[in-house]
């Protein structure tokens, strides 16, 4: 898996059309995170930030995941994104 793979699988996920169910976005979301900050280490945000800690615990999930592992799953998870959702 190549840097430039996984930039041009990032670049055609934030020009997707149509409404992406809030899953799919936290799955994406948490594995771009980890592909490109590793491990969560912020504090998670207060119960009444809904989002932010729905983030974060998507993130945390990933605790332990390789850089490698986590591009590849997220240019898998883009590829399966595109072909539902277009792009």
């Amino acid at each position: 898996m190549s840097q430039a793979e996984f930039e041009k699988a990032a670049a055609m996920v934030t020009q997707m059309k149509g409404p992406i169910p809030n899953e799919d976005m936290l799955e994406i979301y948490s594995l771009y995170k980890q592909a490109t900050q590793g491990d969560c280490g912020t504090p998670c945000p207060c119960a009444t930030d809904l989002k932010g800690k729905a983030k974060w615990e998507a993130w945390s999930k990933r605790r332990g995941m390789a850089k490698e592992e986590a591009m590849k799953t997220y240019v898998a998870k883009a590829e399966e994104l595109k072909k539902k959702y277009g792009g």
